[in-house]
């Protein structure tokens, strides 16, 4: 046991890693040394930033708070303390479940955390601890939703869509910037709702056109955006500015006016065809990363098919799917039965993943023969590992280049020439100027 270091482990989502981020960065300054995502922990302090969003990540979460639990029981841990998600919205029943965890914060107060340990919590203005390579950072430019989409816990546990103030927002990327950083992820819940809750616009193209001025940024991605009321602004922006990748992540869910009406989505079928015509047809070669659901209450072998139908039109170039699982307090967990056997589910995820898989395949297969700017995040074994400016880091395909071919360095950005591919990968090799 480590004294002065704090172990925070995340859970979930890139917007939790923020959260941690700027914890370890208000720990620091105060003297303690922090630890992320360790595979031997051996701090006296351990945070656990918890997700809350659907059974799997509950149960993942749960699963490491009673192992460290154990760790204190047995006297290799001194204090314990949770945050987050599953705390935010289950504070009494763990607290009830899990004695031996110090206290239960949740995703909104973990600052009071300091105070707790002594420290008071108005004394530090610094640069949150980047946990992710250096040359690129996740942006939270807002917090909670408005959306109350039928399946969702979000708005239950993050409350009404909050945007951070644009000043606020250019100046983090600026001292970012000044650290090394070139490349932004731009998140929130929802993105497109960006100052709306402050003037009754949305600003998101603002923000992005403002952040693109700002020299050093070499690349700035943007995720979860919503289809309804998507402003046309942004695409006009991404089609202007050459480091605004030409990435777009918008979770569509599903296709069938049944299925999008019972979801509470507020599109129809049709909006969301015309939707992906335009986007492609005003930014040529944008690549579109979706999430969609099957097995949702009432959803019938045909709802399914047209789903089959919209992927193989549609031609995703990034797609992720999962079954749906009831959560409680949302409206479908009130108000619906959850009628599709598991095994119908599952059948109908290997289905739609399997016709994924073979369009990736094909999309990345016309990449061969191509000149694509890569920025380099690793090197590992025989290879450098990079990613192309449509591709977001840990979720998107990779691509490889021969570490023996010239020396590299991780965080550069070259010209590299795909000479083959995978399913889900690319092989590269660098063109020498």
């Amino acid at each position: 046991m480590k004294k002065n270091t704090i172990d925070i482990i995340t859970m979930g989502c890139s917007k939790n890693l923020v959260d941690s981020e700027t914890l370890m960065s208000m720990f620091e300054a105060r003297g303690y040394h922090c630890v992320h995502d360790s595979k031997n922990p051996t701090g006296e302090i351990a945070v656990i930033n918890t997700c809350g969003f659907i059974q799997d990540a509950k149960e993942e979460s749960i699963n490491t708070i009673l192992e460290f639990a154990q760790a204190k029981a047995e006297g290799r841990l001194k204090k314990l303390f949770v945050m987050g998600c599953l705390s935010q919205r289950y504070q009494k029943e763990l607290e009830a479940e899990i004695p031996q965890v110090d206290k239960f914060y949740g995703k909104f107060n973990y600052k009071q955390l300091l105070a707790d340990l002594g420290s008071p919590m108005d004394t530090c203005n610094v640069v949150r601890h980047i946990t992710t390579p250096r040359h690129y950072a996740y942006l939270k430019i807002s917090e909670g939703c408005d959306r109350h989409c039928a399946y969702c816990a979000i708005p239950i546990i993050t409350g009404k869509h909050v945007s951070r103030p644009m000043d606020e927002i250019l100046q983090e990327v600026r001292q970012l910037v000044a650290d090394g950083t070139t490349e932004f992820q731009v998140i929130a819940q929802e993105l497109t709702y960006y100052g709306v809750d402050i003037d009754g616009k949305q600003h998101i193209a603002e923000l992005v056109e403002r952040m693109s001025d700002i020299p050093g940024v070499k690349w700035i991605r943007l995720h979860y955006a919503y289809p309804t009321h998507f402003p046309w602004e942004l695409l006009r922006v991404m089609k202007e500015r050459d480091n605004v990748c030409k990435y777009l992540d918008i979770a569509l869910q599903h296709i069938s006016d049944n299925m999008l009406a019972r979801m509470k989505r507020n599109v129809t079928k049709d909006e969301t065809y015309s939707l992906i015509e335009r986007m492609r047809e005003e930014v040529p070669g944008i690549h579109i990363r979706t999430t969609l659901m099957v097995g949702f209450p009432g959803e019938t072998d045909d709802d399914f098919e047209q789903l089959m139908e919209f992927t193989r039109w549609a031609r995703f170039e990034r797609m992720g799917a999962f079954a749906y699982s009831e959560e409680d307090g949302t409206f479908s967990a009130d108000n619906y039965e959850d009628d599709v056997p598991e095994e119908v589910k599952q059948r109908r995820l290997d289905r739609l993943m399997a016709l994924q898989q073979e369009i990736s395949a094909e999309i990345e297969a016309e990449k061969v023969g191509k000149r694509l700017k890569v920025v380099i995040d690793r090197k590992e074994g025989n290879y450098y590992v990079g990613r192309t400016e449509y591709c977001s880091p840990e979720v998107d395909p990779e691509v490889l280049i021969p570490a023996d071919e010239r020396l590299l360095k991780v965080g550069r950005y070259y010209d590299v020439k795909i000479v083959d591919s995978e399913e889900f990968d690319l092989y590269g090799t660098t063109i020498i100027k």
